[in-house]
């Protein structure tokens, strides 16, 4: 486990870039050396670690989040045309959720523009939204053809959004393992200035990347040996047009 060393954060807005002025909590702080508090809950910055290495015990190592994965849960993997992954998620029976990190600025509040920006982007689309106060503050549920919830964490210079997606008979149930994971999930933010907002980069195990890759490698074998598709039929054009065109001339169209 790890406690934070950073829970003091400066609620004053920033725009721009992620710089900014730290400022300390007036909460005691553990010493230097001593072990971390077993009931500190996430989500973590890496550094709240006193060796790094044990912040991959028990978690998928996504590069910049290192998640839980509960219990059931299998993992799926979105990757854009050029076979970059996109998101990660975890599905369970009850739906799925994925959990992100995004450059943030030292000062807390960006998750409570997102929060607004996200509300006001689902009521025109014409989903019925709701605002509700949940484990880390806002939180926001929406109704379509579905259900889905946005849960937001301000950190130290990141921002983490975990995405719940199910029915709406299961949704409460999957926001509660999607809760249950964001407070033990670990945030490996990096020292590279990046403008605010820009998603943190997702890395796959090795072990996970060379299975996408032989998948993806026997369906591009299979569909290569997939006899070609009959051409499609094509209207002949004479001299007076197509058939179409000829019956529009000769009814004076």
């Amino acid at each position: 486990m790890a406690f934070s060393k950073r829970k003091g954060i400066d609620n004053t807005s920033e725009e721009g870039d992620d710089s900014g002025q730290q400022v300390e909590s007036g909460a005691p702080q553990p010493p230097e050396g001593q072990a971390p508090d077993e009931d500190a809950e996430g989500p973590f910055d890496v550094e709240d670690f006193d060796d790094p290495a044990t912040a991959v015990v028990g978690r998928l190592d996504l590069g910049s989040v290192l998640i839980p994965i509960p219990t059931a849960g299998q993992v799926q993997v979105e990757l854009t045309e050029a076979g970059v992954p996109s998101a990660v998620w975890v599905v369970t029976p009850n739906g799925r959720f994925t959990i992100a990190a995004y450059a943030a600025p030292k000062s807390a509040g960006l998750w409570r523009e997102v929060a607004a920006e996200l509300a006001g982007s689902l009521r025109k689309d014409s989903a019925k939204v709701r605002i509700e106060d949940g484990r880390w503050g806002r939180e926001v549920a929406a109704a379509t053809s579905g259900a889905v919830r946005f849960i937001g964490v301000d950190g130290y210079r990141w921002m983490v959004r975990c995405v719940v997606n199910g029915t709406h008979e299961t949704v409460e149930a999957l926001a509660e393992e999607a809760r249950e994971a964001l407070a033990d999930t670990v945030v490996r933010r990096g020292d590279t200035p990046l403008p605010v907002r820009t998603p943190l980069p997702v890395q796959l195990p090795e072990p996970m990347a060379a299975q996408l890759q032989e998948a993806a490698a026997a369906a591009q074998q299979n569909a290569a040996q997939q006899p070609p598709a009959p051409p499609q039929p094509v209207a002949r054009r004479g001299a007076a047009g197509s058939a179409m065109q000829q019956l529009r001339t000769t009814m004076g169209g």
